[in-house]
């Protein structure tokens, strides 16, 4: 008997469900660390554990877990294939990544993100390693795993208009500037690399400013990224590198463990990779960028804060809206996670709150927008 069913019966209401888990690695060490680390958690049950592909499939038919984790390097099958066969059988099954931090397996969790995985964690290489691979696997289980249960139909909030939707996240719509912009800077973290791919996808052309993207990502990811994107044509993707003049057409994405910011150079602005603390428990963060970026460049530049857990990218939205620029915000039925951008957008700093579809072809018409043609002259997007 269920404690959810005996409670029904007795007329007391049920505990929330405990998150259900497999946990698939072909190393018992590893299973057994994760096994041990989740078992201590109240609301998470550990349903099963399997040593390969073939294996994890079977438990999956009798276990029927919430979410797997999965290792991205086994034998016979390894973490993107038996990814694609999970969810042929389980297409709504939450899958997690366990990546180590090699190029190797980085190209095989870019590849699994695009593939239907919701995120991914670092396998821990020291003690530290361990604590942060606690805080960060327990937090993505608990949010994604959460997000992805189905919600009782009375509890379902009923469908707005847009106009009263984006009243309820505090949209400043009627009072967004309206001066040219020179520079993008965007924010994102869990579901962000899908985000972004939509997103460029979506321009019909390069934009004529210059793009700055903070995408929480470690070392090694955040350049496979940027190769991954640039081979798509349109804008020219790049990892910054500091002293770089950021010029229009091109995008620059943070470097893993290096804050992006902007800096005046003269006439100009430059770019600089800094080691300072982590904020919000990132490094590279969104709010350094923001913020940086809005003290240069005040009414000219746009903030875009898309799909990821937590709250960075709020305080450095709020540092953009009070020098004078723009902000947007990916909405709510759109997101991976609402978190970073229902942050932003429940603080009352989204200028617009927007469907990851319309931003790229608003992004376009309002960078256009104070430009013959569209195409900039010399100068930041100018």
């Amino acid at each position: 008997m269920s404690i959810g069913s005996a409670a029904a019966r007795n007329g007391v209401a049920p505990r929330a469900a405990r998150l259900r888990v497999l946990v698939v690695d072909d190393s018992a060490v590893v299973r057994r660390a994760l096994t041990d680390m989740l078992a201590k958690e109240s609301d998470i049950e550990v349903v099963g554990t399997a040593a390969s592909g073939k294996l994890a499939l079977a438990a999956v038919r009798q276990s029927v877990p919430d979410i797997v984790t999965l290792d991205v390097e086994m034998p016979e099958m390894n973490g993107l294939e038996t990814l694609v066969a999970l969810k042929k059988i389980a297409p709504k099954i939450v899958v997690i990544m366990v990546s180590s931090l090699t190029q190797r397996c980085a190209a095989v969790t870019l590849d699994a993100l695009s593939r239907g995985a919701a995120d991914y964690v670092a396998k821990p290489s020291s003690g530290a390693d361990i604590d942060r691979l606690r805080v960060d696997l327990l937090g993505k289980i608990r949010v994604l795993g959460r997000r992805a249960a189905p919600q009782p139909a009375a509890t379902l909030p009923t469908a707005m208009p847009r106009a009263a939707s984006t009243a309820a996240t505090g949209s400043r719509a009627s009072n967004e500037p309206t001066a040219r912009i020179d520079m993008v800077t965007i924010g994102c973290s869990t579901g962000g690399p899908e985000a972004l791919t939509t997103l460029f996808d979506s321009l019909p052309g390069p934009l004529p400013v210059p793009v700055l993207i903070v995408q929480h990502m470690p070392p090694t990811f955040t350049r496979l990224l940027a190769e991954r994107l640039d081979r798509k044509g349109g804008m020219r993707f790049s990892e910054a590198q500091a002293g770089v003049n950021p010029v229009p057409g091109c995008v620059y994405i943070a470097p893993g463990d290096s804050h992006l910011v902007v800096r005046s150079a003269g006439a100009s602005l430059q770019l600089a990779l800094n080691q300072d603390m982590p904020e919000n428990g990132c490094r590279p963060a969104v709010d350094p960028l923001f913020r940086s970026a809005a003290r240069p460049l005040r009414d000219r530049l746009l903030g875009i804060v898309l799909t990821g857990m937590g709250q960075d990218g709020a305080r450095g939205a709020e540092a953009i809206v009070a020098a004078g620029g723009s902000v947007w915000a990916q909405d709510e039925a759109s997101s991976a996670v609402w978190g970073m951008p229902g942050a932003v957008a429940k603080g009352g700093h989204a200028h617009r709150v927007l469907p990851l579809k319309e931003i790229g072809p608003t992004l376009q018409r309002r960078t256009a927008a104070g430009r013959e043609n569209g195409v900039a002259r010399r100068g930041v997007g100018s």
